[in-house]
């Protein structure tokens, strides 16, 4: 295979590091022709100092609806206005605030789903799957005596999520299908391969913590029907509970409960939002970067990505520092829990390091309360280089815990 010469600068730039040593060479390497206008030679510039800012570049028009986004964002739904009946939070602010809109959260929400002898999955949706629900709108309460979903009938496993840092995910909505796919050719001889979560619609994945979703507007548009219970235009339908249907006078506002309009500027405030600039470098945190490379984190949690063709020209061919392939990994059966899509119980995307500077709590279900216990549930394809971790100094595992935390 060919590699274009924008593409081996890339490489030397570490926009696609991957870390290999000589007994640790990959077989494959991405090919990235679709995004030959991008230039790789240096950094995006989109990264902010200001949390929540919008990324640099954008027209009048687009600021504008940044803008008029930030306020739906913030919009506290009432049942009037379309809450629940089924809810888990009455606006995307009230999750994502820290330390602005767009940031993290410190709560954990609550996955299903069945997963059967063969690789079946379901994700229960006929039966109020795969997010159960934690509260319930007055009206609700009163007409089935419930103040939260009930666990949906099947299920076999449930896991825990947190809310994630969604800096920066207009970025990744513009990483091409193509390089994703590239990235999943690469083997390492440590058992390190991910895989593309390809969907029904023949999409790569790359949101959510199994990949589920391709694009950053069906992203957006889920989080709208399954966080609030706000139906949409991509969400049209009332949900059930239990698999049954809603009991007359529980939900007094008419479908769809946010307009197209709303929906979009809401979209545009996402896919908007700029990625956070790490902590300045230290010495340690230098050191760091550099053992992080060397014991092969970078393996799955690929420094920097390039983007494709947007229509946004702000987002079009940029760099982002993302740290992650986007691709699923087998993590082990330690941290298995449901399947979704096409990810088995023990796989898990690779998730972004960006905006790990403000987290307190870590991994998909935010159990780990410190960086190297996460380090330490790395199992599967994470195994060796967990081992890798520990044979460090802990001054060392020190260097590489304060430069995660500084991106």
């Amino acid at each position: 295979m060919r590699l274009s010469p924008r593409f081996v600068a890339a490489l030397a730039a570490g926009a696609l590091a991957l870390g290999c040593t000589p007994d640790d060479t990959p077989t494959g390497a991405p090919d990235t022709a679709d995004d030959a206008g991008a230039d790789l030679s240096i950094g995006s510039g989109l990264a902010t100092t200001t949390p929540g800012s919008a990324v640099p570049g954008l027209s009048p028009r687009q600021m504008q609806l940044f803008s008029q986004g930030l306020q739906v964002f913030a919009t506290e739904f009432s049942p009037a206005t379309g809450l629940g009946p089924l809810f888990n939070s009455t606006s995307c602010a009230q999750c994502h605030n820290d330390p602005a809109l767009g940031g993290y959260g410190d709560s954990a929400e609550v996955h299903v789903a069945a997963y059967h002898r063969g690789g079946q999955c379901s994700v229960l949706d006929q039966n109020g799957g795969p997010v159960v629900q934690q509260h319930a709108t007055p009206l609700l309460q009163a007409a089935l005596a419930i103040v939260r979903e009930p666990t949906p009938r099947g299920a076999t496993a449930s896991g825990g999520r947190t809310t994630p840092v969604i800096f920066g995910l207009g970025l990744l909505d513009a990483v091409s299908d193509r390089t994703i796919m590239e990235m999943a050719r690469v083997r390492y001889s440590d058992g390190v391969h991910g895989r593309p979560a390809v969907l029904a619609s023949g999409r790569i994945g790359r949101f959510g913590r199994k990949a589920t979703t391709a694009s950053l507007d069906e992203f957006n548009a889920g989080a709208f029907f399954n966080e609030m219970g706000v139906t949409n235009p991509l969400n049209p339908k009332e949900g059930t509970v239990a698999g049954q249907p809603l009991p007359a006078g529980t939900d007094p506002a008419p479908d769809p409960e946010l307009d197209d309009a709303s929906l979009q500027a809401a979209d545009a405030f996402v896919r908007f939002l700029a990625p956070v600039a790490p902590l300045p470098a230290t010495d340690q945190i230098r050191l760091g970067q550099r053992l992080f490379d060397e014991i092969r984190c970078t393996s799955c949690h690929i420094p920097s990505l390039p983007t494709g063709y947007s229509p946004v020209a702000a987002l079009r061919y940029k760099r982002v520092n993302a740290y992650s392939d986007l691709l699923l990994h087998d993590m082990g059966d330690s941290l298995a829990d449901i399947c979704n899509g096409v990810a088995r119980p023990d796989e898990f995307r690779t998730q972004p390091l960006m905006g790990m500077q403000f987290l307190d709590m870590f991994m998909h279900d935010g159990v780990s309360e410190t960086i190297t216990q996460a380090v330490q549930r790395h199992g599967g394809e994470g195994a060796a280089a967990r081992a890798r971790f520990f044979r460090l100094s802990p001054s060392n595992q020190a260097a590489v815990v304060a430069f995660v935390s500084s991106l």
